[in-house]
């Protein structure tokens, strides 16, 4: 049976870019959580209540595709069954990412409908499905809930209508999914859904609210 330590880059690249967005105060109180997608039968991701500030390789468990953890010793996040459901959507998608910051669980709340429009800003290009800060992007909201596969079905049975495919979500009063080919892509898009979000969250403190 393969184990975490079978894949050091992955582990090591997982364990940084864990460090880096914890340091980064978005993940607060152990909340968050990440995976990477090994190959079509293995997922490496985050054990559950760990601190991702300090995560460590020992904080990473592997689960098979449906995510159940292949020791049964470990336990996985609990939002394990949306990031699975991710990975089944497209097979592109390399690792998910998901932070817990102020402003996207501020803005998830505050804003009507079921998604965050975003226009005009240069960071959009920070997106690979953006090549112009002319281009508008919805960012879907999906309802908070704790049953985690609903809440996987439900992204599922949005997923094509989402045009262009713009690779993250917010779960309300819950926090952000970033998704990418690899770690790295997975790593930008969260950097610059957040920077896009702080700005929004910016201009309705002065008072235009976001659409």
């Amino acid at each position: 049976m393969p184990t975490p330590a079978d894949f050091p880059q992955l582990v090591a690249d997982l364990v940084t870019t864990g460090r880096l967005l914890g340091a980064r105060g978005w993940c607060p109180a152990t909340g968050g959580n990440f995976s990477a997608r090994i190959d079509s039968n293995y997922r490496l991701i985050t054990q559950s209540g760990r601190d991702k500030a300090r995560l460590s390789d020992a904080d990473l468990l592997l689960c098979d595709a449906a995510g159940k953890a292949l020791d049964p010793g470990s336990k996985p996040s609990d939002e394990t069954a949306l990031h699975m459901r991710l990975y089944q959507l497209d097979d592109g998608i390399g690792a998910v990412l998901h932070t817990h910051s102020v402003v996207a669980t501020v803005l998830s709340r505050l804003t009507p409908g079921d998604a965050l429009s975003m226009q005009g800003f240069e960071m959009q290009k920070a997106l690979s499905v953006c090549s112009s800060h002319e281009q508008t992007l919805r960012l879907p909201i999906f309802a908070n809930t704790q049953d985690i596969p609903a809440l996987a079905a439900a992204v599922a049975s949005t997923w094509q209508e989402q045009t262009p495919q713009v690779p993250g979500l917010l779960v309300r009063g819950h926090g952000l999914y970033a998704w990418g080919q690899d770690i790295a892509q997975a790593q930008r898009h969260v950097e610059g859904l957040e920077f896009l979000l702080d700005c929004l969250w910016q201009e309705q403190l002065l008072g235009r609210r976001p659409a």
